[in-house]
């Protein structure tokens, strides 16, 4: 490995380190190899998150921000220029390492980007579809990349991976409910809205009562449902990656388990496990994967 592409695997596994919380530690149940490609994707998808998500920047000025970035990630893929030189990001050298040597297909990193791109404006889905595809776009693809890295032996992982996407995204939309309000993003569907008689407006207000209990618990119930349908994605992934999306699954369902023991008021606190029980989950799997790889 050059050095600079060395530098580049050691810039993502350090802005993982710092920024990943608890899942990096995840990460090291992993293979040597997997584990670093695991930081190289975790860099990546932060990165493009912090673009669009920048509070000193206009939104005209992130949205050029994410141009900008996709039009390099494109020449970098290409290998239409040096990814090394300036002013390319530090990650590119080993993204592009870690998708070819992965076989991962690019369209999913640009995916991402237009997830990220449609935040830009105010957030709203009239239907569950509508959300089902912006849930594609920012995590369906990253669980079709983590697939990818983790190693499967049936094409079926594709739907399950895209699946589990899916339920996590659901996860950080009902917990950040309040916080995504005040950046003019309802993610919930309008006609689930409609269905319980709740509005945007209560929202923005935080109104906590019976239809706003039974709204999360509807949404509550269908990303379980999620869950429970990605679960067979454990039979087609390798060894390494059954361990790592135990723990991912652990650590995600148990947040829905919290919202369910604070009857749904996501608005009094922000729902999390506690860092020990995570910790706890991350260092099962890396328990697993010392003693049974």
């Amino acid at each position: 490995m050059n050095t600079r592409l060395s530098e580049s695997y050691t810039y993502c596994q350090q802005l993982a380190k710092q920024t990943a919380g608890n899942f990096y530690y995840s990460f090291l149940a992993l293979r040597k190899e997997q584990f670093q490609a695991m930081c190289v994707l975790y860099a990546y998808m932060r990165t493009v998150d912090d673009l669009g998500d920048q509070s000193g920047l206009s939104l005209d000025e992130r949205g050029t921000a994410l141009q900008n970035w996709r039009r390099e990630l494109y020449l970098v893929l290409e290998d239409q220029s040096d990814p090394d030189a300036p002013p390319y990001h530090p990650c590119f050298p080993a993204l592009r390492d870690m998708i070819q040597r992965y076989r991962i297909p690019r369209d999913y990193f640009f995916a991402v980007i237009t997830g990220v791109e449609s935040d830009l404006q105010p957030v709203t889905f009239a239907t569950f579809e509508q959300l089902k595809e912006y849930c594609y776009h920012v995590a369906g693809v990253v669980g079709l990349c983590c697939i990818h890295i983790w190693g499967f032996h049936d094409e079926r992982a594709f739907a399950a991976g895209v699946e589990c996407g899916i339920a996590f995204q659901l996860t950080n939309i009902l917990r950040d409910l309040a916080e995504d309000i005040q950046m003019g993003r309802v993610y919930l569907p309008q006609e689930d809205l409609n269905r319980f008689e709740y509005t945007r407006s209560d929202i923005q207000s935080q109104i906590y009562d019976e239809r706003f209990r039974e709204l999360m618990q509807f949404e509550v119930d269908r990303a379980r449902s999620y869950y429970q349908s990605s679960e067979r994605l454990f039979d087609y992934l390798s060894p390494e990656g059954q361990r790592i999306l135990k723990a991912m699954h652990r650590i995600y369902g148990g947040i829905l388990t919290e919202m369910e023991r604070m009857d749904y008021n996501v608005y009094a606190t922000r729902c999390g496990l506690p860092r020990w029980r995570k910790l706890l989950i991350a260092g099962e799997a890396i328990v697993a994967a010392r003693w049974f790889s």
